[in-house]
């Protein structure tokens, strides 16, 4: 049997089994927990009552969380001319064509987004089996292919983020750092599943929000009370 160490066993004495939280009672306890040697993410793991593979059912769209994520974006354009330069100037690390597309293509994935403009893409579609398995294909929906570089680019660096529903129903999505203040995790989370109950399919039936988790990249998953969530 594997020995726990020091800092699990403390985290283990703070959690009671079985214990339903409420969003602002978890995050507490997760801050409170012995740190890791690095700021660790908060993520929410939410399962939804709807089938993904019905297309009429697919949950995805995107948010900006008021504070953020924490987490420093390296954002990539494809774009050329007066809109490469307007990316330029909005802050994007990486802005380009050719030499990009031979980069991605040569197996380069050192970036957290992809924006495009739409004459781009007939290009990023080639890319689709290196992107799309990252989560880095853009796409309209998303905002991430658009010919208002400018404001797409400035959105993503300030915080706003995809979410997804995956073949399981789940959806996993980041909403802070543990440095952050309890008050900005906790107005960061509430912003993401108000993003996702907004979401919910006309179609989906049943209780939609079923199960929901929040944890931080070395910490525990603590169980939250769905029904106490004021969304």
């Amino acid at each position: 049997m594997t020995k726990r160490s020091k800092r699990l066993k403390s985290i283990d004495a703070k959690i009671e089994e079985n214990r339903l939280f409420s969003l602002k009672d978890a995050i507490e306890v997760i801050k409170d927990c012995p740190k890791a040697k690095f700021d660790e993410s908060l993520d929410v793991s939410l399962k939804l009552g709807v089938d993904p593979k019905k297309s009429d059912q697919q949950v995805r769209s995107t948010v900006s969380l008021p504070h953020g994520t924490g987490k420093k974006v390296v954002l990539v354009v494809l774009a050329k001319g007066d809109k490469a330069e307007a990316a330029q100037k909005a802050g994007a690390d990486y802005v380009g064509t050719t030499e990009i597309f031979e980069k991605i293509k040569g197996g380069w994935t050192d970036f957290s987004a992809v924006i495009a403009t739409p004459d781009m893409m007939r290009e990023v579609g080639k890319l689709a089996k290196i992107l799309g398995p990252r989560g880095l294909m853009p796409t309209p929906k998303a905002g991430t292919v658009t010919n208002d570089v400018e404001k797409a680019v400035k959105e993503v660096k300030a915080g706003k983020i995809e979410f997804k529903v995956d073949k399981g129903g789940v959806i996993n999505a980041s909403f802070g750092k543990a440095s952050f203040s309890v008050e900005k995790l906790e107005e960061n989370v509430n912003v993401l599943l108000g993003a996702i109950q907004k979401a919910k399919p006309a179609t989906a039936k049943g209780i939609y929000m079923q199960s929901l988790y929040l944890s931080s990249t070395m910490g525990p998953g603590l169980k939250i009370d769905v029904n106490s969530l004021a969304l």
